[in-house]
């Protein structure tokens, strides 16, 4: 259960504007990051395939974001991903990794261009090396949303990423997608991997740019 308090209006004072420095377990991720040999696990019509991919993702810092009394940090992302052979887009996402560092709540919210939405949550101290958020359609507060031809033919029932953080610099990902298509009665974990190696810093956050 979370803490309501009685006043849900009253923004808290004195609130650092230094997002890179309150970002807890996100904070090794700011910057822009690229990786050479995901994998990607699949089913297409021709059955169940993995493929290796290229990833370039961007992890900015927005300003603090309040919900009256709540604060949040976070970082804007944008995921680009290509397959090494082939010149058209095999994934393009953007969304927020958001953490409330009074109750180390952790958010990824997560929007792809073919009609699909999710808002995945988790727990994790402020210096947590490895992390998880994961949401489940029918949620109202860690679920998913899908365009309706989506929804009727290739529905995402489950979402979970689990991200790790080396002690090199890099980190990578493990996620896994259950989707329940039309004409098969078993569920297909559709699943991602990669490692990332930071090849840009971070751009400050705009109050800290003032």
């Amino acid at each position: 259960m979370i803490h309501i308090p009685n006043d849900i209006f009253t923004e808290p004072a004195g609130v650092d504007p230094d997002t890179l420095r309150n970002l807890g377990p996100l904070a090794p991720l700011a910057g822009i990051w690229e990786g050479e040999r995901g994998t990607d696990r699949h089913f297409n019509d021709e059955g169940d395939r993995e493929e290796r991919y290229i990833e370039r993702i961007e992890l900015q810092p927005t300003d603090p974001q309040l919900n009256g009394p709540q604060l949040l940090y976070g970082l804007r992302y944008s995921v680009f991903v290509l397959r090494p052979d082939k010149p058209a887009t095999f994934h393009d996402q953007v969304g927020y990794w958001l953490w409330e560092p009074a109750t180390g709540m952790l958010i990824q919210t997560h929007t792809i261009p073919r009609g699909l939405t999710a808002l995945a949550v988790g727990q994790a101290t402020a210096d947590a090396r490895r992390f998880s958020v994961e949401c489940r359609i029918g949620s109202t507060v860690a679920g998913i949303c899908s365009n309706p031809f989506l929804d009727a033919v290739k529905r995402t029932l489950e979402f979970r990423i689990a991200v790790q953080v080396h002690d090199d610099g890099s980190w990578s990902y493990e996620q896994d997608t259950v989707l329940q298509f039309r004409w098969r009665d078993e569920l297909f974990h559709h699943t991602d991997r990669n490692t990332l190696r930071k090849v840009a810093e971070p751009t400050p956050n705009w109050l800290m740019r003032r």
